[in-house]
């Protein structure tokens, strides 16, 4: 079996998708082969090939695989509307199912030492009328990492997500601080708040990244979390 990761955030926006490019990326570096999943997306875009979520296509890229080969088993669920997954599905007239990603989540961990599954939104964001992302993980069997987004109200919703994961049964791989808000204050403060909050010191502390920035940008913010990576990849073996 696969060793593998859900990573989930304490918000949308939060850097989710930043932070499981650098972990896959660490992975490929240690000579691990990798496979990734964003098994639902909204916000989505047409293109050729059909609809396709820039979050899945930045972890295919950082996997190192072919997009459009492989896209609909990384990304079963792809909806165009910016808005909640659960509301974007029932707008396409389509019933998101747990089993079905499970399917594919087992079809492409195969040959893989490494899968990396992202989230959508928080912990307790709705995949249907019945289930939320919280019952993706524990379908999977996957151990949480929690991507903390540092902003006013980071340590309500920390300590609420850690609960949350804790109550629902589902192992606690750690949390990483993304910097989202460049006016924080206080930035030193908060996070001992939070390491002593959450019970432990942040994994990665991930610098912001400036909007609109460029791709050379994004792949340097992305190898300095590789280079800071060996902790999370230590404990996670």
């Amino acid at each position: 079996m696969s060793a593998a990761l859900f990573v989930t955030g304490t918000d949308t926006g939060v850097g989710k998708t930043l932070v499981a490019c650098g972990l896959v990326r660490a992975l490929r570096r240690s000579g691990q082969r990798v496979g990734v999943m964003k098994p639902v997306a909204s916000g989505s875009f047409h293109s050729a090939a059909g609809l396709r979520n820039d979050d899945a296509l930045a972890l295919i890229e950082a996997a190192g695989l072919s997009g459009d080969a492989s896209y609909a088993e990384i990304n079963p669920y792809c909806f165009e509307p910016p808005v909640s997954p659960h509301i974007a599905a029932e707008v396409a007239r389509i019933d998101v199912k747990l089993d079905t990603i499970v399917t594919k989540y087992l079809a492409l961990s195969k040959g893989k030492d490494w899968v990396v599954v992202e989230g959508a939104g928080g912990w307790l964001a709705p995949l249907n009328e019945r289930e939320t992302m919280a019952d993706l993980a524990r379908a999977l069997s996957l151990p949480a990492l929690l991507v903390v987004g540092l902003k006013l109200g980071c340590l309500n919703h920390a300590q609420l997500s850690r609960r949350a994961i804790a109550a629902d049964g589902v192992p606690f791989a750690g949390w990483v601080a993304s910097a989202i808000d460049p006016q924080m204050s206080h930035v030193a403060e908060n996070l001992a708040s939070l390491e002593r909050l959450v019970g432990e010191p942040p994994l990665a502390v991930v610098p912001h990244l400036p909007a609109g920035a460029s791709r050379l940008e994004l792949a340097a913010l992305a190898g300095a979390l590789t280079q800071r990576s060996d902790k999370l990849l230590k404990r996670l073996e």
